[in-house]
């Protein structure tokens, strides 16, 4: 079960070598360094490191082989997490940003950032929903973009995607309330991070350890919905209400 301090005893990182899952999870196990910690990803290098990490860190780490396009594998997952025992907190941590002229000009391409940033969570959801009703209790963090607010034309295919996934788990959220089930969106705007290497950094940038931080402690404060950082929140107000016109010459 979650504390009254908001800790979890368990956690499930599908996406378990994402940046920001494994922030949030380090800051769990320095509030309670006995966390077991579900670690979900593709086998190799990269989950084995993580979960070396978690495990210096006094956490009981379980590897569990994730493959976000492959419907059997997430359907697997869930079922291997559950099985032992309830778990309490879920984080919805995997995706991919790609190419933005590639996502739309190839259709191979959207068809994948779709189904990696879009129906492979949503199944995700709905999945772990299911084990939540019968729990009666859960909390599921679900990591979002700002991106999805208003959706870009520089990166207009990865912007659909997060804004069709903030929806499925903001209504999701509301779904599970009489079940004693609770979401949490978080929105980030630029991450420091793996995913953002390389690229132009924008302002308001932001580390996973801060996204981390944030999240912590908005599932404490039993929050539904974040902005990291949280000024973030009012930029993205006033750029919803541009006009179109003039939205598509802003330099974004």
């Amino acid at each position: 079960m979650i504390d009254a301090l908001g800790v979890p005893q368990s956690l499930l990182l599908l996406g378990g070598t994402s940046d920001i899952a494994l922030a949030i999870a380090r800051t769990y196990a320095a509030k309670r360094p006995e966390l077991r910690v579900l670690l979900a990803a593709r086998p190799g290098d990269r989950r084995t490191a993580a979960a070396d990490e978690l495990r210096e860190a006094g956490c009981a780490v379980t590897e569990l082989n994730f493959e976000a396009t492959d419907a059997a594998s997430r359907t697997q997952v869930v079922q291997q997490a559950f099985e032992s025992a309830d778990v309490d907190c879920v984080v919805v941590a995997f995706g991919i940003l790609g190419d933005a002229e590639e996502a739309w000009t190839d259709p191979d391409a959207a068809l994948r950032m779709a189904e990696i940033n879009y129906t492979a969570p949503v199944h995700l959801g709905a999945l772990v929903a299911e084990r939540f009703r019968g729990q009666g209790y859960g909390q599921l963090i679900a990591l979002s973009s700002v991106a999805g607010e208003r959706v870009r034309r520089s990166n207009f295919v990865y912007g659909s995607t997060k804004a069709g996934f903030d929806g499925f788990y903001s209504g999701l959220g509301e779904a599970l309330k009489p079940f004693g089930g609770r979401v949490l969106v978080v929105r980030p705007g630029f991450v420091r991070s793996k995913m953002t290497s390389g690229m132009d950094e924008a302002p308001m940038a932001v580390t996973p350890e801060q996204v981390a931080e944030a999240t912590v402690a908005a599932v404490r404060d039993r929050k539904e919905l974040i902005w990291v950082p949280g000024p973030m929140r009012i930029v993205m107000s006033g750029l919803r209400h541009v006009p179109r016109p003039l939205f598509r010459r802003l330099p974004i």
